[in-house]
C-alpha cells in the first residue's frame, strides 16, 4: 500500500489550497483518513480526521477553515484549506488506517508529505 500526497505549494495569506492523498495497492477498506503537519522546529501535530462513518474532527487551530473529505471510489482523501495563515506553513502528511484483506488487521500508512508555505 502506498499513499501519495500532493497539492502543496506557495500561497498568500488568506488564500486556499486543496491537498490530496491517493491510496494505492492492495486495499480492502480504508477506515480512517487523517492529516498531520510538521512545522520547522516543531513536532508533528494532528490536523484533522475523517472516519468511515463520515464523522470529522479538527484541531482547534484549523477549525472553521479546513475541511477533510474522502472519495471512497477513488481511495483518495482531501484537505481543503481556506483562509490560510503564515502559521499554517508546514509539511502536511496524510495517514490512512487500512485493512488490506477482509481478514487482515488494520494498519496505519503514511504519505510522503507535501510542503505548504503561506507567505506574502
Amino acid at each position: 500500500v502506498q499513499l501519495q500526497a500532493s497539492g502543496g505549494g506557495l500561497v498568500q495569506p488568506g488564500g486556499s489550497l486543496r491537498l490530496s492523498c491517493a491510496a494505492s495497492g492492495s486495499i480492502f477498506s480504508i477506515n480512517v483518513m487523517a492529516w498531520y503537519r510538521e512545522a520547522p522546529g516543531k513536532q508533528r501535530e494532528w490536523v484533522a480526521t475523517r472516519l468511515t462513518s463520515g464523522a470529522t474532527n479538527y484541531a482547534d487551530a484549523v477549525k472553521g477553515r479546513f475541511t477533510i473529505s474522502r472519495d471512497n471510489a477513488k481511495n483518495t482523501g482531501y484537505l481543503q484549506m481556506n483562509s490560510l495563515k503564515p502559521e499554517d506553513t508546514a509539511i502536511y502528511y496524510c495517514k490512512a488506517t487500512i485493512r488490506r484483506t477482509p481478514s487482515s488487521r488494520l494498519s496505519d500508512y503514511w504519505g510522503q508529505g507535501t510542503q505548504v508555505t503561506v507567505s506574502s
